[in-house]
């Protein structure tokens, strides 16, 4: 049950940063432990797809230098967030919330990466 409530605040996060949204949070329907952990899991992979293509798109519109500095920033930002989510999730070290905390926050973070990307493209397209 502690899991479930954990679950819930972790998702509610993101939805109170002023956003006002009606859709579910992700995972609300799994019941299981291992289930949570699961859907956490894909909800990383779904972010990580989506940062990937996101990155492409911006290297497809950058020069050589720009190109190598990206690449650089982006390699520095991949050890930060895996350090961050280690972090977060050891509060949870032996416990088997951990692997679902741990792949929530990659997701969070992946997809507030993402949204830096896209916005690294907008201003290039101006």
């Amino acid at each position: 049950m502690k899991s479930l409530v954990v679950l819930m605040l972790v998702l509610s996060v993101g939805a109170a940063g002023g956003q006002q949204t009606k859709t579910p949070a992700p995972c609300s329907e799994a019941g299981t432990q291992i289930e949570m952990n699961d859907c956490a899991a894909k909800e990383y992979k779904t972010a990580d797809s989506a940062l990937n293509r996101t990155y492409q798109q911006l290297m497809a519109k950058l020069e050589p230098e720009e190109k190598t500095s990206l690449k650089t920033a982006q390699t520095a930002w991949i050890k930060y967030r895996d350090a961050n989510c280690d972090f977060v999730a050891d509060q949870y070290k032996g416990g088997t919330i951990r692997p679902m905390i741990y792949a929530l926050c990659l997701a969070d973070v992946t997809r507030n990466r993402t949204t830096e990307l896209k916005s690294q493209i907008e201003d290039r397209n101006k």
